[in-house]
């Protein structure tokens, strides 16, 4: 969807299950077909794509990627950005830290994200840019030496190689985005202007890093840092760190009551971690690397100490906040400020709301199409009030 200052707009299919390519594109011509007859019938349509390894290697052969573009030139749909985060199964089954493997370190991390420019090289229109989102290094869990780390420096650098061929084979604009995210090698904006720091001083004076490699900014995941998002994106912006994308996601924020902490089971599953930073008294932060150890800790300590808790699980975007349940909304409309503000700052926007299956039902629609038509209809409202509308 095409909006103002030269926006893109689309939902993140990485809602929907979609390991091979033929699970993915029956989840398009179903229920993205379903969303865009109620949102935008009559106009070109975004779709934010998410491809895992499998699905990206079945689309690059045969006549596949011809086929679905000449689906998608026939129902006047268009790809501008992929969503390359997860390698592997996303729904279904305990996906945890696994999600950020393989990491930056691997060249099984760096081809599978060449292959996804490739494809996506071949999908976009004329006059669009091409964004990539990925993991942000690493994940601090695995414990990376200084060698590793390098090495996944290496890796960032030789994918920006291969962007800037494609661009020049092709006229076309492409950039990927680390994604901040809490528990991660790059989880803050002073980690992510620290990292790319180093990885100028790896190749002194190349510029190209600035064109093909930026941050994936998203909302949820720097809300969870109590980062303020017009401190943030000028953080990044006098860096000049490009934001590839922009993640329209909103974090579950509570205070951890008792009766709070007994409702809170309800969001705790084994499929992904819902990491919790809480800010205690006097502003310091304390950080639980999953939802189950939050809940274990004293709850008479917590009481005394604890004023939020800010929770890595996705929710509606049109969530409004309950008796015991808030989200982080104002960071998300703090963001549409500063674009407003900033124009130019990033085209490339994503409602990303994954978790619809482990969503507890009390706060989802009752199916997946009505929920995601019910977050088009808030950010479009939204965008509306910020001028970010044609």
């Amino acid at each position: 969807m095409k909006l103002a200052h030269g926006l893109h707009l689309a939902y993140c299919t990485n809602i929907h299950r979609g390991e091979s390519w033929e699970e993915t594109f029956h989840s398009l011509k179903q229920d993205t077909m379903a969303v865009r007859q109620q949102v935008a019938p009559d106009e070109p349509y975004a779709i934010g794509l998410r491809l895992g390894a499998a699905a990206a290697k079945q689309l690059s052969q045969g006549s596949h990627l011809r086929d679905f573009r000449h689906w998608m030139d026939q129902n006047n749909c268009y790809v501008f950005t992929i969503n390359g985060f997860p390698y592997g199964t996303f729904h279904g089954t305990r996906v945890k830290e696994d999600v950020y493997r393989p990491d930056w370190t691997s060249q099984e991390r760096l081809d599978y994200t060449n292959l996804l420019f490739d494809l996506l090289v071949e999908m976009l229109p004329e006059g669009v840019e091409g964004s990539v989102s990925t993991v942000p290094v690493s994940y601090k869990g695995f414990d990376l030496s200084d060698r590793a780390l390098g090495e996944a420096r290496k890796h960032l650098w030789k994918c920006v190689d291969h962007l800037e061929h494609l661009s020049a084979r092709t006229g076309k604009k492409l950039h990927l985005g680390l994604e901040p995210e809490p528990m991660c090698t790059l989880e803050t904006s002073k980690e992510a202007t620290r990292f790319f720091d180093q990885m100028r001083q790896d190749r002194r004076g190349d510029m190209r890093i600035e064109e093909h490699l930026g941050i994936n900014y998203d909302c949820c995941h720097l809300a969870l840092q109590y980062e303020n998002p017009h401190e943030a994106l000028g953080r990044l912006a006098s860096h000049k760190i490009k934001i590839s994308k922009i993640h329209l996601s909103s974090a579950l924020k509570v205070r951890p009551t008792n009766e709070v902490r007994q409702s809170l089971e309800a969001f705790n599953d084994a499929v992904y971690f819902h990491q919790v930073i809480e800010r205690r008294q006097g502003g310091s932060l304390h950080r639980y690397r999953d939802l189950p150890e939050a809940l274990a800790s004293a709850p008479e300590e917590d009481a005394a100490q604890a004023e939020e808790w800010r929770i890595h699980f996705h929710i509606p975007l049109h969530q409004v906040p309950v008796a015991l349940y808030d989200n982080t909304s104002d960071h998300l409309l703090g963001t549409l400020d500063y674009l407003k503000a900033h124009p130019g700052t990033c085209s490339h926007l994503e409602m990303e709301t994954y978790t619809w299956e482990v969503m507890p039902d009390t706060m989802k629609s009752r199916h997946v199409v009505d929920q995601l038509v019910e977050e088009y209809r808030w950010t479009l409202g939204q965008m509306k009030q910020h001028g970010l509308l044609n």
